[in-house]
């Protein structure tokens, strides 16, 4: 007999989100992160999520542009050739 509400033997990916419950697959299939439920879907809410941390994606669009310029000055380049 299965357990009812029990976490899976080896989690699953929903949308790219490790599950480990059918509730986790709840959050994942409506693009919610299951480890950060209160971000909402796709992370509209992330920013007054008290579970996460402030990283440079969710501090705004400053953030981001600081981040490409420090990516952009690291000079690294992908050889596409065969």
């Amino acid at each position: 007999m299965t357990a009812i509400g029990g976490n899976y033997p080896v989690p699953v990916q929903v949308n790219g989100f490790t599950c480990k419950n059918c509730t986790d697959v709840g959050y994942a299939e409506k693009h919610i992160d299951p480890a950060h439920p209160k971000s909402g879907p796709y992370d509209i809410d992330a920013a007054t999520d008290p579970s996460r941390r402030m990283t440079a994606g969710m501090a705004g669009p400053d953030a981001a542009k600081a981040g490409s310029a420090i990516a952009a000055s690291t000079g690294t380049q992908l050889d596409l050739t065969v």
